[in-house]
């Protein structure tokens, strides 16, 4: 199968491929096809048909060489012992670079949680873009195979994976204008995150399909005929909607199916951009054009490169549908975006020339923020706002006649960030088609915007965050704050630090040590301890994760690190005296006090009950009851382990407190549980869990915690709770 699949490629290759030497392809098979060797996908199938697949994704879009080789590679470094300088040696740093860029952060000097670890991928991710945008590229084809392959996921693995692509990847093809993968990975997301709405859209469109398809083959035949007629040469057809952007329809707008008319769209495709406009016109004349539904993204175009005219039309039996059109060009970067420009080149392919720099300015603007945001959560949080496929937006013009676009609802704030963050700041007013406007107006589609700045603005307000609509904005605005007011920030980060470690019983400068100072600064991304105290400051970092990340790392100090071979030393140490220092846990272990001691959740041990230690790895002595199941059952080459241990009796009046577990069964009656409490209360003991149950036919079964001084204290508990109406028995439990 790998074999067909790697010929399927270079067909598909060879459809657009200028030059047939194929020997980085073929190079680039073998290394991956040698590297992944015996590895297998969670479908029992080679591993290498991922790399291939992925590959043939990327010719699809008939991209150049060096991406359809890092395509075949870009899970090499990853998953083998391949390394980047080992990929320059082989073919080039352009394919090393790529490569590396796809490659997620397999390495993490510091403990990141699941939503840390996903965005230090896309900060990776993003800045690799930078320097070439083929890694992003090359990331969605990667995405969408592992879509396609879904079905052999765990059910909440494809649900996360699926949520994940709604929220990041789909966007992602979306702003970078390809369409073509940006579809498929919506629907593929869709069925998994929402199946029974998938399956069942899917069969409801089936069944109206050929109702619907007479009607827009009879527009198409109709358009045809009059642009022949105007000598105006264009391919009309008519296309279904994918089905998540119906869904999503149905659930923005609160319809069915059935209120739901442009199923499907028609699209004229033309040699010239003056032939748009004709085809425009010609339309306009045969059907009745909808109001406010004409959109001219030609002259206008979208953030993402799109071009297109759209309008939406009465058709012949008074049903709306929407026509589409457009240049061949046009076309090809509508479904192909970005990826349009790196075709093959001979030469140097992937050189990419000024004008794409300006079509790339939406990155540009992530680039710019992400270096800004510290904080992992906060940069998601504006990585998914950024990336809404579905804000629509809104064109208004600079004074100079720029075309600016911004999400609709946004403001001349908005606007003013936009154009440069010292505008923004020194901002005090704003005209809209030189009339004055308040600083929330929300500005409309054409409107001609210009900024009123000062030299003497204090700079933004607060408030202004609860105005703005575009993620770029609030970010410039919190980064204001944060530089204006950092030495305030600093003072105030120290002393909420302070009030959090004294509430903990701990002095601060016990626990400034600068080595765990550096833990914490590397774990938060900070250069130094102010900035660390700035974010605290201002609310970007809460203070009780910092003094518990340094309490962690005082509380290793303060723990003798005890080893098998140091207790075991020390228990056969003939000449050893016990030392006369009561231990904080109430337990001697062969004549240590005060050793690191836990008491084990399988049985919990209360004074009176027979123990003994079981040496641990690395974690101390466990305390166990010798009639614990645990115990009992170990087996003989961890018998060694085993360590005399006794309650030490207590003669200077310390109230050292042990939990205890039972379970009461009884018949299920009014007040039993009132009953039950009630003897906890007069007997005192502090209750740290209880839960009740209805059991099968008529019973009642409680599990109850407390804190108890010894088994006397225990005895005492049941004796009282079996004299209880209703009570048949009383187990002693463990968790």
């Amino acid at each position: 199968m790998p074999e067909a699949l790697y010929e399927t490629l270079l067909n598909t290759v060879e459809k657009y491929h200028p030059s047939d030497d194929f020997t980085m392809f073929e190079k680039a098979y073998k290394i991956a096809y040698e590297a992944h060797g015996s590895q297998l996908r969670k479908s029992g199938e080679p591993y290498i048909i991922h790399p291939l697949s992925v590959a043939i994704i990327l010719a699809e879009l008939e991209l150049d060489k060096e991406s359809i080789v890092a395509g075949i590679l870009h899970d090499v470094v990853e998953d083998t012992l391949m390394t980047h300088e080992e990929i320059v040696k082989e073919f080039n740093e352009e394919v090393a670079i790529i490569v590396d860029g796809v490659t997620k952060l397999s390495k993490i000097p510091y403990a990141l949680d699941k939503e840390e670890i996903q965005a230090e991928n896309y900060r990776k991710m993003f800045l690799a873009m930078a320097k070439d945008i083929r890694v992003v590229i090359i990331k969605l084809a990667d995405r969408l195979h592992n879509m396609r392959t879904l079905k052999f996921m765990p059910e909440h693995k494809q649900k996360e994976k699926a949520k994940e692509t709604l929220d990041i990847y789909a966007p992602l093809a979306h702003r970078l204008g390809i369409s073509k993968i940006k579809v498929e990975l919506e629907d593929l997301a869709f069925r998994y995150m929402h199946p029974e709405a998938y399956y069942d859209l899917v069969d409801k469109i089936a069944r109206k399909r050929n109702e619907r398809e007479d009607f827009v083959e009879n527009i198409v035949e109709d358009v045809k005929n009059h642009l022949e007629e105007m000598n105006i040469e264009a391919e009309v057809d008519g296309r279904p909607k994918h089905f998540f952007s119906i869904y999503k329809k149905m659930v923005s707008q609160n319809k069915t199916l059935d209120q739901i008319y442009d199923l499907f769209a028609v699209r004229a495709v033309v040699e010239s951009v003056k032939d748009c406009y004709g085809v425009l016109g010609v339309i306009h004349e045969m059907y009745k054009p909808i109001p406010g539904r004409f959109k001219d993204f030609i002259a206008m175009p979208k953030p993402n490169m799109y071009q297109s005219l759209h309008t939406t039309l009465i058709g012949p039996e008074g049903e709306p549908f929407e026509i589409q059109i457009r240049t061949y060009e046009m076309h090809k970067t509508a479904e192909y975006g970005i990826a349009a420009h790196w075709k093959y080149k001979e030469g140097k392919s992937g050189s990419k020339e000024e004008s794409e720099e300006q079509k790339l300015s939406w990155l540009r603007h992530i680039l710019e923020w992400q270096r800004d945001l510290s904080d992992n959560k906060e940069f998601m949080d504006a990585l998914k706002t950024d990336l809404d496929v579905y804000t629509d937006q809104v064109y208004c013009f600079t004074p100079t006649g720029d075309v600016i676009d911004l999400p609709t609802g946004s403001t001349p704030i908005d606007f003013a960030y936009h154009i440069h963050s010292a505008i923004g700041n020194k901002m005090i007013g704003a005209r809209v088609n030189g009339k004055l406007v308040t600083i929330d107006y929300k500005i409309n589609n054409g409107d001609r915007i210009e900024i009123i700045t000062s030299q003497n603005s204090k700079g933004p307000s607060r408030d202004w965050l609860n105005i703005v609509k575009s993620s770029q904005a609030k970010n410039k605005i919190n980064q204001w704050f944060k530089r204006e007011y950092k030495e305030e920030n600093i003072i105030k980060g120290k002393e909420l630090l302070e009030k959090n470690a004294k509430a903990k019983k701990m002095p601060l400068h016990d626990l400034l040590k600068p080595e765990w100072m550096k833990l914490v600064q590397r774990k938060y991304g900070f250069k130094d301890w102010d900035s660390v105290c700035a974010s605290v400051g201002h609310g970007g970092l809460k203070e009780g994760q910092v003094i518990n990340r340094l309490y962690e790392e005082y509380k290793k100090t303060q723990k003798e690190d005890i080893t098998d071979e140091s207790i075991i030393k020390h228990h056969t140490e003939k000449d050893k005296t016990k030392s006369k220092k009561k231990s904080k846990s109430g337990i001697t272990v062969k004549g240590i006090n005060d050793v690191a001691v836990r008491f084990s959740k399988c049985c919990n041990p209360v004074p009176g009950d027979e123990i003994l230690g079981f040496i641990t790895r690395g974690r101390g002595v466990s305390i166990h009851r010798t009639d614990c199941i645990n115990m009992i059952t170990l087996p003989e080459i961890e018998r060694h382990r085993l360590i005399e241990a006794e309650w030490e009796v207590d003669t200077e009046g310390h109230d050292l407190l042990y939990q205890a577990e039972v379970q009461i069964n009884g018949t299920d009656r009014t007040g039993l549980l009132v009953d039950i409490s009630r003897v906890l209360t007069e007997e005192d003991l502090p209750v740290k869990s209880l839960n009740a149950r209805s059991a099968k036919k008529g019973e009642a079964v409680f599990h109850i915690t407390v804190e108890i001084k010894s088994i006397e204290q225990l005895n005492k508990l049941i004796t009282k709770m079996k004299s209880l109406e209703g009570v048949e028995d009383i187990i002693r439990t463990s968790s």
